[in-house]
């Protein structure tokens, strides 16, 4: 894990977004890309086209170039290597495309009370898509404790394998690792053997058996994230179809809303 993407733009979660990559990024010694991405303006029906949209993109560029001044005053003093793409489009479409040799991609699970952009549900489009996997950072963080305590919700599935994998750079330098299973009676590939995977590279993890008492995994995860003091979560993500989540629920959908402590997905 060297190359680490980050989404620059000016709302409430990008300070928390910063300050994440930059510290995951000083920890691997990786290099740092700063995405600044100037929304186009939505606009319903007929107001879509005309001068009011330039107006409204323009002001919207004016917004991002005062941004980029700021961020690259801050990153110039914080000891990493970093470049700069600027794009203009949809968010998950121009992440997408700047994802390419990215190993690790930096946004924001759900901003409370911040409805655009909408970044439960840009997420939810990058672990899909993109194939890379993401770390979403509660808007409220002002760092990333790379050496601290980490959860990996497994659940012996693909997903679960794929962030497990990606994680392994950031495991290592974790002072804890517990692998948390919660057993409904479906789970094919036991957490044992999860923690003999990461023990090949030297990472030691303590397996932890939650029988599932008739509640749903997300809270139970969220009750050991709280008990266990833990740092941030590793898990798969949307190992069902996103419409199934977002009707039925789900636990991708509950942590991209509600997790108080950062969340690395995978698909």
């Amino acid at each position: 894990m060297k190359n680490i993407l980050l989404l620059v733009h000016d709302d409430d979660g990008q300070e928390a977004r910063l300050q994440a990559a930059l510290d995951v990024t000083r920890a691997v010694n990786g290099h740092l890309t700063c995405l600044d991405v100037t929304m186009l303006p939505v606009m319903a029906g007929d107001y879509w086209v005309g001068a009011g949209t330039a107006m409204l993109l323009e002001d919207e560029r004016v917004r991002e170039a005062v941004n980029r001044e700021k961020i690259e005053a801050r990153i110039g003093h914080e000891g990493v290597a970093w470049t700069w793409i600027d794009a203009t489009g949809d968010l998950a479409i121009c992440i997408e495309r700047a994802s390419v040799l990215t190993d690790l991609i930096v946004v924001n699970r759900r901003i409370d009370g911040f409805p655009v952009p909408d970044m439960r549900n840009l997420a939810a489009e990058l672990i899909l898509k993109s194939g890379k996997p993401i770390l979403a950072i509660p808007s409220t963080a002002d760092h990333f404790t790379v050496a601290g305590r980490v959860l990996v919700a497994w659940n012996g599935s693909h997903e679960a394998d794929a962030a497990l994998r990606a994680a392994v750079p950031l495991l290592g330098l974790a002072t804890h690792v517990t692998i948390f299973e919660v057993d409904d009676g479906t789970v094919k590939v036991p957490a044992e053997h999860a923690a003999a995977y990461l023990s090949r590279h030297g990472i030691h993890a303590l397996v932890v058996r939650q029988e599932n008492q008739a509640v749903v995994a997300e809270d139970l995860i969220l009750e050991a994230v709280r008990q266990r003091q833990i740092d941030y979560v590793v898990m798969g993500g949307f190992g069902h179809s996103r419409f199934r989540e977002a009707l039925c629920g789900g636990v991708s959908r509950k942590m991209l809303t509600a997790s108080p402590v950062p969340v690395l997905l995978a698909h």
